[in-house]
């Protein structure tokens, strides 16, 4: 008989973006494959069955509470073998259906990065914790992405068995940076001189990813140093407007949503992240693989990639004089900047794609009690 595996996620977007080369590589290996997932639909062709969840970013929010129950009937009429979930809402609110089940799938808990650290407010860090804490009965396996998540995990067990993973796998070779002409083009196009310095992050707007830190330190940079921020998100608005009250509107880039990060990055000379907290961050690797320096907050996901001086810079989360002068030492000495570009690159190797998704296939197919030669699709 046929094996089950259903993935669920807050959002079509993530499952679309970091989960696809999994679901097509169960498809593969022959298993039904279904995913449930909230937000702006989008197609997931690799999926046998997309089912529509009315998930809300709010925990109380009375549509979460029927997407469980919408969860609980889909669970109850295929019997799957496995539950894979993503992304703390979702995550949250699969294992209540689960719990409702007489008899329940194995269910894998994916943590790309728990929403709570050491400079998590202790009311939040109480409420996000206390979530894990009632669905960890259910929980067989926990995959977590960096240090201080296993830790916290395996000390409070909040999985039957908890494991580390090297993240999901990064497609690198997606990545194709533009030459040198286009390089130029891009930079006129965004009113940036050729000997311009500019720093890009790329990243959701919100009050974890804290853009808002990096545009309040632009007065103190040298007017040759611009700020790039593709993404979007409810404080982009408010980030935009910070940019303007300060005088730097003419040095900071919104692009907005962006597809193609590939000759953004290129075009930058170097990453930057104020995050207060992280899973094992795409965009940084994506950084470190084309040779940028990075500059990032000394926080969990960032330290797991980084080691100072060697492969980047770190600087103590909110202190944004330590973030001004990591940036001036990059500036004074080009050299140094260059040499931490090369050494990320080869410290991201073991992240690519190729190399991670074997790994957490096995984790998946151990549970499952499979015993299935695992190979890439072609």
């Amino acid at each position: 008989m046929k094996r089950k595996i259903l993935y669920t996620a807050s959002t079509y977007s993530h499952l679309s973006s970091f989960h696809r080369p999994y679901l097509a590589e169960f498809r593969r290996l022959g298993w039904q494959v279904d995913v449930a997932c909230g937000g702006a639909e989008m197609e997931l062709s690799e999926a046998d069955r997309v089912i529509h969840l009315p998930f809300v970013k709010r925990m109380t929010a009375p549509a979460n509470f029927r997407a469980v129950r919408i969860l609980h009937r889909q669970l109850a009429q295929e019997k799957y073998d496995l539950v894979s979930t993503h992304t703390s809402l979702a995550s949250f609110f699969t294992r209540l259906a689960v719990q409702g089940l007489r008899q329940r799938p194995l269910v894998v808990n994916m943590v790309h990065g728990y929403l709570f650290d050491d400079n998590t407010n202790r009311l939040k860090q109480s409420v996000l914790y206390g979530a894990e804490r009632i669905t960890a009965p259910v929980t067989d396996l926990l995959l977590t992405m960096n240090a201080w998540d296993t830790q916290f995990a395996q000390t409070h067990h909040l999985g039957k068995q908890v494991a580390e993973i090297p993240g999901i796998g990064v497609q690198f070779e997606r990545l194709t940076p533009p030459q040198g002409a286009d390089r130029s083009m891009l930079r006129g196009e965004w009113g940036f001189s050729s000997d311009a310095f500019l720093l890009i992050y790329a990243a959701e707007f919100s009050a974890r990813k804290n853009q808002a830190m990096l545009i309040q330190a632009m007065p103190q940079l040298p007017d040759r140093v611009g700020l790039l921020l593709p993404g979007e998100g409810a404080l982009r608005q408010a980030c935009i407007d910070l940019a303007r009250q300060l005088g730097v509107s003419d040095r900071v880039v919104f692009p907005g949503q962006v597809r193609e990060m590939g000759p953004w990055y290129a075009t930058a000379d170097c990453a930057v992240s104020a995050s207060r907290s992280e899973g094992l961050p795409f965009n940084i690797m994506e950084a470190m693989y084309l040779g940028l320096p990075v500059i990032a907050s000394a926080v969990k996901g960032h330290v797991d990639l980084i080691r100072q001086e060697k492969t980047g810079l770190l600087f103590p989360f909110q202190n944004g004089e330590a973030f001004v002068k990591a940036v001036e030492t990059l500036l004074e000495r080009p050299a140094f900047a260059a040499q931490l570009g090369q050494k990320g690159a080869q410290a991201v190797e073991p992240y690519r794609l190729s190399a991670v998704l074997p790994q957490v296939m096995d984790h998946y197919h151990t549970l499952a009690g499979t015993a299935q030669t695992l190979a890439l699709s072609p």
